[in-house]
This record gives C-alpha cells, structure tokens and sequence, in this order.
C-alpha cells in the first residue's frame, strides 16, 4: 500500500512566507542515477526531479525547491550533461517544493518552461494562487521566465524524445502529469511521472465545497487507472514507494504495472476519509 501522503485564479505575492519544517529533510542530498534507459533521477533525496536525455537536447522535469536548483544543476553535470542543453523544463504543479527551483534553472538553462495554462500563471506571476486550496501555508515561487502552456493531451518533442501532458487537476487545479517512453535495447518502458492526487490544505479548507477540484480528482484517479505504466514515479517518491522499489538493487524491481492503479486506489481512499473529516 502506497504511502498516502482557470488562469485569472488571483496570486498573492505578499503574503508572509510560512515556515518549511521538511525543506531540509527534502533536500537532503542524492547521488543521481539512471532508472531506466534515457531516464534519470537528480533531485534532492526527498524531491522527485526527473532528466530526460537524448544527443539532441535535454528535458527536466519539476524543479524542486529554490534551494535545490544549484544541486540539480550539479547532478546533471555528474551525469555527463549540461544544464545548457537543457531544452524543455515541465512542471507537475507550482507548490514551492516542486516548483520554488524552477526560476534559477530556467536562468541556468534558457530553456522553456510548459505547463498548464492555471499552473502558467501561476509561474508567470511568481507567488501563490489564492484559490490553492494551501494558499497561506506554503511558500510562494519566485517568478518565472519564458513560461509557456500546454494542451492536454499534447505531446512535447526534443529529438527523439516524446512526453504527453495528462492534467490531472485536484491537488492544485493546474497539476499536470507526463508520460514517455525509455528503452534499452529493444526493451521499453512506459514511464509515468505522476502528479500528487493528496487532498492537502489550510486547515478550514474544505474540498468539498470546490466541485471543480473534486470533479478534478476524478479525472485524475481515471487516469491512473488507464495509463500504460511500467515504471511510476511521483513527485515525493515516497508516495509511489520509489526509493524501496531502488534500494531492492534490482532493476526490474522498478518495473511495476500495478503501480499507477495502485496510486489511484490510496488517492480515492484518503479522498473518501477527508471528505468525511469534513463533514463532522
């Protein structure tokens, strides 16, 4: 069982920045390695940041904290790329954990930042969305240049390289999944980075008084349910159980098909147990 841990939304650029008691845990460091094929891991150890790499340009998935941002470029660099040829950075959803580093890489890399059009303002704007169902208790990002949209559904290309947006909206409304393929040999996964499905706020928030976020989880869950999925990863990897599935030395034990269901039954189960928190 897993662990379970619209632009125009309005962002606040003043509010007080709340405390992180987790961010040095989460940014503790992490060796990079490769999970599979062209697919790589150089986040902080609590932070899911993904590398996506081929002769033809690079792409970068998530950003993790601004605090992170020099250590990912590191990594990168460990492996024998550079931040340079990086041309494409996406993002899951703008929670400054995933997305406070975003700023410092783009200024890094130059390259573009694509996301969902709520998640985009959000970027552009720097901050926190008012209607984050967190707004209050999380740190705002700092703005981000050359940010762009995409559709869902839309797939993105860098030579070789193919990732398609899924929106899988509920835990912010903008949160964005991704998928492609990695090979080795004639061996291909189907690689799902999987956007958090937590139903996590301020205290006082109820979801369910925001028929469009639960209508949003939804969606999210259906497409777990149905996505090709040889190897999940999520944006804590804890919540896809990623670092036992590592630590087991085996690379098959990274291969999991059950994993995206599996992700989806923990998320529909917390969801039920909130919505009933909530009702009391």
């Amino acid at each position: 069982m897993f662990a379970v841990l619209l632009i125009g939304c309005g962002v606040s650029l003043a509010q007080t920045a709340p405390d992180c008691s987790q961010c040095a845990k989460w940014n503790e460091p992490q060796t990079p390695f490769q999970i599979y094929g062209n697919t790589y891991y150089v986040g902080p150890h609590g932070l899911s940041v993904i590398l996506i790499a081929s002769n033809h340009g690079l792409v970068l998935i998530d950003g993790a904290l601004a605090e992170s941002a020099a250590g990912i470029a590191e990594s990168i660099k460990t492996l024998g790329y550079d931040i340079h040829d990086v041309k494409l950075i996406l993002n899951t959803h703008v929670h400054m954990d995933h997305a406070g580093g975003l700023a410092a890489l783009q200024k890094m890399s130059g390259a573009r930042v694509l996301t969902s059009p709520w998640s985009a303002a959000v970027l552009k704007s720097g901050g926190v969305a008012k209607d984050d169902p967190q707004y209050g208790d999380i740190r705002g990002i700092e703005p981000v240049a050359k940010v762009g949209t995409v559709k869902d559904g839309e797939t993105l290309h860098v030579g070789p390289i193919a990732v398609t947006a899924h929106f899988t909206p509920g835990h912010t409304a903008g949160g964005v999944s991704w998928t492609w393929k990695s090979c080795e040999g004639d061996r291909c996964y189907a690689m799902v980075y999987a956007d958090s499905v937590t139903a996590v706020s301020r205290d006082g928030y109820k979801f369910a008084d925001n028929r469009a976020l639960l209508a949003g989880f939804e969606k999210s869950f259906r497409f777990l349910e149905t996505v090709p999925c040889d190897v999940l990863m999520t944006p804590h990897p804890e919540a896809s159980e990623f670092w036992e599935r590592v630590d087991g030395g085996k690379r098959e034990a990274l291969s999991d098909p059950g994993g995206c269901k599996q992700l989806a039954a923990d998320g529909r189960g917390a969801l039920k147990m909130r919505l009933g928190d909530e009702g009391r």
